[in-house]
């Protein structure tokens, strides 16, 4: 794909390739498409080329879904003007581009699934610097009740936590029990490449892990800072009493004198319990400490509260790298915070470049975006009204557009709500057609579409729902040829 169609930024339906920023005026674009979808793409791109002042032609090609299109079946039949500055081809259309580049005279490119999103396929364009995915905020992702794990486990867990973006592994002790063990574990973790810090305010627990490699131990305060100066590490250093910052100061000057390395967490607390005032604590040790290295816990807010990790997170990072915390301690442990280590890789991104460049972190990683989408793209009634005089089989279309679910096909045209309703009328208008195999599937894509209807997300037949970085794909490919009724 050439690289004036590369562009750094947010994916268009799951396609690694966005159209960056172009001089359109100058651009004859040949679409390719199949005959179903031609009106629509004739709708979309017209005023798409008013706007962006672009040239264009579209190729129709003897085939009714473009999405059953190959490059190689494409190169057999396209017909590409020789003004043409770029090719686009479905989104679906698969195989490699050189079979078309062989036969065109310009750039072969291929566009978005969903022609409704051909806009945000032409107006992308790259971030301002073009450095989009830096970041300068270090995650540390707890290993909680890391004793009563094996070495396997902990070698498992570990190795999913910096697969998912962790910078060091926290093993996590229990407060009141000693770990015999936990020398054994640090360092079979660092014979496996492991960055490790200690969580435990027990000294003797702590300097068997320090001097099997631990390089952080968290925390320190007035119980334990004096045996802090035989460990040789850097420290995270807490107050004795998180509600007052009492003791916060001595043992930073207490350590800072000894030139131990350090950073501060003044603690986060949950919410109703002094949230609000342990974050203005948080700005208070900045402008006390002006240099200083500072962490936070963010799992106490995760772990803490019934609401999905992904929002929290993403504010936690933001106010992290305005106020210059440069490390979070993260946990994965209740269910709806299972993600988190990885939404914090992908919210540390966004909220630097946020920074960075003062521009809104809006439109720019829609993998955080899980629960709804980013926008919900409507067909329109005139849509459906020609499709259903265009389709000449009996192969179910299943649709999700505003409020409702459609079931179309040559000799149907269903639609509402409840997908139970919708199938018993569709029994009871074609059942001598409806075998075992495709009642599954249509009880399947109709189930993806009653979810996409209740929660305000995008759907698309055969492809799966949008989970943001939780998303799955799912082989649509062969489910595509496999759908057709008997």
């Amino acid at each position: 794909m050439a690289d004036a169609f590369r562009a750094e930024g947010v994916p268009v339906d799951g396609q690694d390739a966005t159209a960056a920023e172009q001089d359109w005026p100058a651009a004859h674009i040949h679409f390719v498409t199949g005959k179903l979808a031609e009106y629509s793409l004739r709708q979309i791109i017209e005023p798409l080329a008013a706007e962006l002042k672009f040239h264009y032609t579209i190729d129709v090609l003897k085939i009714t879904v473009a999405a059953l299109m190959s490059t190689a079946w494409v190169a057999r039949r396209i017909n590409v003007p020789p003004q043409s500055t770029h090719v686009i081809i479905p989104g679906y259309c698969q195989g490699d581009l050189a079979a078309i580049e062989e036969v065109a005279p310009c750039e072969v490119v291929r566009g978005p699934r969903d022609l409704r999103r051909l806009g945000e396929f032409f107006h992308a364009v790259k971030s301002p610097n073009d450095t989009y995915g830096s970041y300068d905020i270090e995650i540390l992702a707890e290993i909680n009740h890391a004793p009563n794990l094996s070495t396997n486990e902990l070698i498992a867990q570990a190795k999913s936590f910096r697969d998912s973006g962790a910078d060091l592994i926290d093993l996590g002790c229990n407060p009141g029990q000693r770990w015999s063990g936990v020398g054994a574990a640090v360092g079979a973790l660092k014979d496996e490449g492991y960055r490790l810090s200690i969580d435990s305010m027990d000294s003797r627990e702590i300097a068997a892990a320090t001097a099997a490699g631990a390089e952080l131990v968290l925390s320190v305060n007035a119980t334990n800072r004096q045996a802090a100066l035989d460990w040789g590490v850097e420290v995270v250093v807490i107050p004795d009493d998180p509600q007052s910052l009492e003791g916060l100061d001595e043992t930073v000057e207490f350590l800072s004198v000894a030139g131990l390395p350090l950073r501060i967490d003044p603690i986060l607390s949950p919410v109703g319990f002094g949230f609000a005032e342990s974050l203005k604590q948080y700005m208070d040790v900045r402008c006390r400490y002006v240099d200083a290295e500072m962490m936070m816990g963010i799992g106490n807010l995760t772990e803490l509260t019934d609401v999905d990790s992904a929002g929290v997170n993403v504010l936690l990072l933001g106010i992290c790298e305005e106020l210059g915390i440069r490390s979070v301690l993260t946990t994965q442990v209740i269910n709806w915070a299972k993600s988190s280590v990885a939404e914090c890789d992908l919210a540390r991104r966004l909220v630097y470049h946020a920074v960075q460049e003062q521009c809104l972190p809006k439109h720019v990683e829609r993998r955080l975006v899980m629960l709804r989408d980013v926008d919900v793209p409507e067909y329109g009634e005139r849509f459906f009204e020609r499709l259903r005089d265009e389709i000449q089989d009996n192969n179910i279309r299943v649709f999700v557009d505003r409020g409702n679910v459609h079931l179309l096909s040559s000799s149907l045209h269903l639609f509402g709500t409840d997908p139970f309703l919708m199938f018993q009328k569709f029994l009871d208008q074609d059942k001598d057609t409806m075998d075992r195999g495709h009642a599954f599937y249509l009880g399947y894509e109709m189930c993806k579409a009653a979810t996409a209807l209740a929660l305000g997300k995008n759907y698309q037949q055969d492809e799966a729902l949008d989970w943001g970085l939780l998303t799955e794909e799912e082989e649509s490919r062969c489910r595509v040829r496999d759908r057709k009724r008997s």
